[in-house]
């Protein structure tokens, strides 16, 4: 409950009354405040004299901000006017509008200055070059607040039409990133209603006031609500601000109430009656708050956090209040932590309870605002890493870890996560994507709420159900659907199947793991359920609940899993590669005949890249997605020691792709009828969101090349017809790789399983289309002429038919292209191949 602390402080006065405003430098020496009249004041942290004043100012003014050196106050006048803090004199004009200025605010390094003004652009000035100038032009109306994020690449424009427009300055040209809507209130410039976007210090997310009068914070990586200060003030909100560490926020209202809140919590610590207030400023290290009003008082506020909670102030940074905050959650698809250094946030949050970000990253690393990388994919932060992820050589004094936080050398390993799923984005997640339907839920504080939907309607029905247990990881068949959830409460980490038909009165089940262990993943097949789990143990099921198996696995940490009828394919970290990074392994085994098909074999991956995604295809073929965009699959994986990983697909060589002006990624859902389904993500998304994305569907393409060569004769003139020949003939290629790889599996289906009689004629008709299309290749070396001859012959030779008929069929496309030699060769490998006797003839 908040604490109703009554005026401790009395308004100092400034200025004449109207509006006020104040900016500490970023060292905390000195205060700035500007006002309605001509005089700014400089008040000295710790001194209770009267402050240093500055005269023949510009009146009417609207804004200030300050770095040690110097300071900037924008006017009514439509001047940006600079002031040095060592001579306490005017130095000149930064800019002038021709309307009256409306906020003013100089980047986190101090090297650029933002100007809003009555006019609709926004400028962004460069300190040391007036002349370098970025516009922001897209908003339609003026500009009310400017915020910097601490990074100082991104500025936030609270617009008078209720809009917050989100600009990138990390190029030449600012890019309109993001517009939200529904946020702000649509205001006029000189109303006294606030509507500035404040960024949290830890630059993940910021807050805004919004019309009902609550404050709600909004992640940057994926522009969702995340968690709200609600139910504080009774009249619109005048003011607010982070406290320099994030631990706490503080807001004012026109209902005379100023409120401490805390930000982990959420909860009100301490409410003070003040009114009036327009603007906030905190100490950068003190237990200090000014703040102003439209008096033209400032208010400096010694002690302002009560003493109960004045240890929120010595806090080193907090994390930004996130529903499901990445840096504490398995962030799927990484690896952690970083090689030779600090421990990654992901991982050292899940260890252990994050209590502040104190506990992840050493002081000395956290340095000004502008050192403070973020990471755009919320996955983490990059601490003094280049571009290949490695410290810059010479880099060890920049990057200096204090000597109680020195880490040892550890490796790079894979992360667990769960395919198909998502993380949280706000409260929203999907726990599965399959061609069965999707399951997602919602976090409601409380509870969450789950709903599983079907894209065939006649064969299944929707349900949704109220969630509980807050389940996590989900799979979804035709048989059923499968849910886990990590322990909480006191509550062990829970397993929940639910068929969709049963003929008796209910056949859902539900088991617990041992204490102190937790899922990491789960799969569901037509005969079993599996599980991996923290403790490094495979525990098998059968789908009405009865444990079948349990065994440790022999990689470790465990990755994920996935099952195909009675197969079960386990991932897990294996020994460390050259390149600091975990080698993947995997083992696939059928759980009925306890036969182990590979055991601990390498996924081939290239050095640094991740896994997306691992299933089984419908003919029951192992494949998995990586983070270099290939699906590949795996041959001859029923024989021990022969398995290896082909490609069937790159996507970063689709045709879609090939002109460039699309920039798009995949996020894999399954492989069904010998095509890749997945979901198109455009706009730099790395997983999928609401409402239900679309599916699409990509055929197989061995990536041989990426685009057909050049043939250039007749003194290296472009020959147009040659090109179409060469394109003919890489097309074919591409197909006779594709149906070799088919062929292979549908041969291993044959001989290892108890094969139908129509998978054996399926097996036969490929065989046939695979000689089928290395006979229209060798059509095409004939029409190039007589010197592609012996490719020719090599093609023949690869030709699968025992009877001749092939070889004959290949003599008639010779001769049709008055191939005499070729013919004659063509005859003679026909003879060798059937022992010297005469070929069949039609």
């Amino acid at each position: 409950m908040a604490t109703i602390t009554q005026n401790r402080v009395r308004g100092r006065p400034a200025h004449t009354r109207g509006p006020t405003y104040l900016s500490y430098t970023p060292d905390g020496t000195k205060l700035i405040t500007v006002g309605s009249n001509n005089t700014v004041r400089v008040y000295r942290t710790g001194f209770d004299g009267e402050p240093t004043n500055i005269d023949e100012c510009p009146e009417q003014n609207s804004g200030v901000s300050s770095t040690d050196d110097f300071f900037v106050i924008g006017s009514e006048d439509g001047n940006i006017s600079k002031f040095s803090l060592e001579t306490m004199s005017f130095e000149g004009f930064l800019t002038r509008c021709s309307l009256p200025i409306r906020d003013v605010e100089l980047s986190p390094d101090g090297q650029w200055c933002a100007v809003s003004s009555d006019d609709m652009a926004v400028k962004v000035i460069k300190m040391d070059d007036k002349n370098s100038v970025m516009v922001l032009r897209e908003q339609p109306k003026p500009v009310k607040h400017l915020s910097f994020d601490p990074s100082g690449k991104w500025i936030t424009l609270s617009c008078t039409d209720g809009l917050i427009y989100v600009y990138s300055l990390r190029d030449e040209e600012p890019d309109l990133v993001r517009k939200i809507d529904g946020l702000i209130r649509g205001v006029e410039t000189e109303d006294e209603v606030c509507t500035k976007v404040v960024w949290h210090p830890d630059g993940r997310a910021f807050a805004a006031p919004t019309a009902m009068r609550n404050i709600q914070v909004v992640s940057k990586n994926d522009w969702e609500y995340q968690r709200a200060f609600v139910s504080g003030h009774d009249g619109d909100i005048t003011a607010l601000a982070w406290s320099p560490n994030g631990a706490m926020l503080v807001s004012a209202g026109k209902d005379r109430k100023v409120v401490l809140w805390e930000t982990k919590t959420q909860k009100q610590l301490a409410t003070y009656d003040h009114a009036n207030v327009m603007d906030f400023a905190w100490h950068p290290s003190k237990n200090i708050l000014s703040f102003t009003n439209t008096d033209g008082e400032v208010y400096i506020y010694n002690d302002f956090v009560p003493a109960d909670h004045a240890n929120l102030v010595k806090l080193p940074l907090q994390p930004s209040p996130f529903i499901h905050d990445p840096l504490s959650e398995i962030s799927a698809n990484a690896r952690r932590p970083i090689t030779n250094g600090i421990k990654d946030i992901p991982n050292r949050a899940r260890r252990g309870s994050l209590d502040s970000l104190d506990d992840i990253l050493p002081s000395e690393l956290m340095g000004d605002d502008d050192d403070f990388v973020v990471d755009d994919d919320g996955a983490g932060y990059a601490l003094g890493l280049n571009a290949n992820g490695k410290r810059p050589n010479g880099a060890v004094d920049t990057y200096a870890v204090s000597k109680r936080r020195i880490q040892a050398w550890e490796p790079q390993y894979h992360e667990s996560f769960q395919p198909g799923s998502t993380p949280w984005r706000g409260n929203r997640k999907y726990l599965c994507l399959n061609l069965i339907g999707f399951v997602w839920t919602v976090d409601q504080d409380t509870h969450n709420t789950v709903t599983v939907e079907f894209y065939d309607h006649e064969f299944h029905r929707d349900f949704h159900f109220t969630d509980t247990f807050l389940y996590d990881k989900a799979c979804l068949n035709d048989n059923g659907t499968l849910f886990s959830c990590p322990a909480h409460d006191d509550v062990p980490a829970t397993i929940f199947y639910r068929p969709h038909e049963t003929w008796t009165a209910r056949a859902d089940w539900r088991t617990q793991l041992p204490k102190g262990e937790d899922v990491t993943a789960i799969s569901l097949s037509d005969s079993f359920v599996t599980v991996t789990t923290t403790a490094n143990y495979v525990r098998i099921y059968t789908l009405f609940g009865v444990p079948y198996r349990v065994y440790r696995q022999k990689s470790s940490p465990a990755v994920t899993c996935a099952s195909w009828r009675d197969y079960v394919l386990t991932l897990g970290n294996g020994p460390v590669g050259a390149d600091g990074n975990t080698k993947l392994l995997y083992t696939i085994q059928n759980i009925k005949r306890d036969e182990i098909c590979q055991s601990e074999d390498v996924v081939a991956l290239p050095d640094g890249e991740t896994l997306k995604s691992v299933f089984f295809s419908d003919n029951g073929e192992p494949c998995i997605y990586d983070s270099t965009g290939t699906l590949l699959t795996l041959l001859h994986w029923r024989t021990p020691s022969q398995a290896t990983w082909v490609p069937l697909l790159d996507t970063k060589l689709l045709s879609r792709l090939a002109s460039g002006r699309k920039t798009e990624s995949y996020f894999p859902i399954a492989v069904a009828d010998n095509k890749f389904h997945c979901i198109i993500l455009k706009g730099g998304d790395q997983y999928p969101y609401f409402p239900r994305p679309l599916l699409s569907e990509f055929e197989f393409e061995i990536p041989l090349s990426s685009k057909p060569a050049s043939n250039n004769k007749d003194d290296d003139v472009f020959n147009e017809e040659a090109i179409k020949e060469e394109d003919e003939l890489k097309k074919l290629e591409g197909q006779f790789v594709l149906k070799s790889i088919l062929t292979a599996q549908q041969q291993d289906l044959v001989d290892f399983t108890k094969s139908t009689h129509t998978q054996r004629t399926a097996l036969a008709r490929m065989e046939l289309e695979i000689d089928k299309t290395l006979l229209q290749m060798m059509a095409v070396e004939c029409r190039e002429g007589e010197e592609r001859g012996m490719r020719a012959l090599e093609m023949v030779s690869l030709l699968r038919d025992r009877t001749g008929r092939m070889i004959d069929a290949a003599g008639k496309v010779a001769e049709r292209y008055g191939r005499t030699v070729l013919g004659e060769k063509i005859r003679e490998v026909g003879e060798a191949r059937l022992g010297g006797g005469d070929m069949d003839e039609d």
